[in-house]
């Protein structure tokens, strides 16, 4: 019962941190039109979050295996609500992507303290089903942000700021959950006498490039995979609808919000079936070659966009429901937040650079509601990362069927 209190105190700061993220997508069209921003601005605010992740992420992973993933979790968490705050508080540009940085400052090496946390405590009982259940509850903070155009759509009608408002008071649910599990965590440790990994006296840099060849393949799918996903579905999806399909703000909103409200129940039964079964980088690869033919249907057919919606929805319910659980079965424990930190710094690199590269794909090719031909290059950017993420699906479903590999196919969970 103590795990599951855990699951669901970190699951909550999850709810926060995912919806102040997406906060930027239901408001980009308002942001061009009434406070005069291009896409590349818009692009910025999300590639921007990215940005400190760089290096802080990575910092960030072995600050978690160095004083621990209880006391990190807060203060990262405090560092998300501040950044909120100050996006929120002006439509100055340089100013709201400054929000953005401190915001990204924190969230990303929040999330790679959850990861741990998670690592720790269901490693080898049900590990994929709590993976699963913690970011379906995360996806729910996704859902409700595209939702809230029609939730509190009088907010909207007043303009961007009072959303971004809203944003930020969902955003400090991250010091409570972080806050409730500092407690839980610290409690246990005393009534359980939990043996957590100790911290090393050193950071040993070179051990970063000395992990195995199966967790670069996953570091390569993560990156591609996510460099498609966040770009197009919190930056520029809602819009794209609105101008290219025609949608109304809501109706656009609530078409990207359906792909988050499938995660929240697909993303904790697809763990629970690679508890069950295995086959991980299979089912990995299945949920790349997905993604892959998403945007050649919104470019070049008139199929409904619903069919579009639910591939994408299968996808994002699937890879990320088996790729972060896969890690700590690669990794050592006490290698655990800095191989977390590492990826996840890779990730935010390609993140940033696909937001930038998608925005001024957008503005180079005159994107808008008249030209609707013009998203067309930034859907074949995507095609392209789509089939390279498979690439790196396929290549790890070779390794891992091979002597040479770790098993991954065929462990399971210890109870599931």
């Amino acid at each position: 019962m103590w795990r599951w209190s855990v699951l669901v105190a970190i699951s909550v700061a999850m709810f926060g941190n995912y919806y102040a993220f997406d906060s930027i997508a239901p408001v980009a069209d308002a942001l061009e039109k009434t406070a005069g921003f291009t896409d590349t601005q818009i692009g910025t605010l999300n590639a921007i979050y990215s940005f400190p992740n760089i290096i802080m992420v990575l910092l960030g992973g072995i600050i978690v295996d160095r004083f621990g993933a209880r006391l990190s979790t807060l203060v990262f968490a405090v560092v998300c609500t501040i950044g909120t705050v100050i996006t929120a508080a002006s439509a100055a540009f340089p100013l709201m992507a400054f929000g953005r940085l401190v915001f990204g400052l924190g969230a990303e090496s929040m999330i790679v303290a959850i990861t741990v946390i998670l690592g720790q405590w269901f490693l080898g009982r049900q590990l994929g089903f709590a993976f699963g259940v913690n970011l379906a509850i995360a996806r729910a903070g996704s859902y409700s942000a595209d939702m809230s155009t029609t939730w509190f759509k009088p907010l909207y009608d007043m303009g961007w700021q009072p959303p971004l408002w809203l944003a930020a008071g969902f955003g400090s649910l991250m010091i409570a959950g972080c806050g409730v599990y500092y407690l839980l965590d610290r409690g246990a440790a005393h009534r359980f006498d939990l043996q957590r990994p100790k911290p090393s006296d050193r950071v040993v840099w070179s051990d970063l490039w000395r992990f195995d060849r199966s967790y670069w393949y996953i570091v390569g799918l993560c990156v591609t995979f996510y460099s498609v996903i966040f770009p197009f579905r919190s930056t520029f999806a809602i819009k794209y609808f609105q101008q290219a399909h025609g949608l109304s703000l809501q109706d656009a909103g609530s078409m990207n919000a359906w792909v988050f409200f499938a995660a929240i129940f697909a993303t904790p039964a697809f763990g629970l079936l690679a508890d069950r079964m295995g086959r991980r980088s299979a089912l990995m690869a299945v949920g790349s070659l997905l993604l892959v033919s998403v945007f050649p249907l919104l470019a070049y057919t008139t199929a409904s966009l619903w069919i579009s919606t639910v591939l994408i929805g299968i996808a994002f319910s699937l890879v990320p429901a088996v790729l972060w659980p896969a890690v700590p079965y690669l990794v050592a424990p006490d290698r655990l937040g800095t191989a977390y930190g590492l990826m996840t710094m890779l990730q935010n690199i390609g993140m940033m650079l696909a937001n930038l590269a998608a925005g001024a794909l957008n503005d180079a090719a005159g994107a808008g509601p008249g030209n609707a031909e013009g998203y067309l290059p930034m859907l074949w950017m995507f095609t392209t990362l789509s089939i390279a993420g498979f690439v790196f699906a396929a290549a790890l479903r070779r390794r891992e069927a091979s002597p040479g590999g770790h098993g991954l196919e065929a462990i399971r969970a210890a109870g599931a």
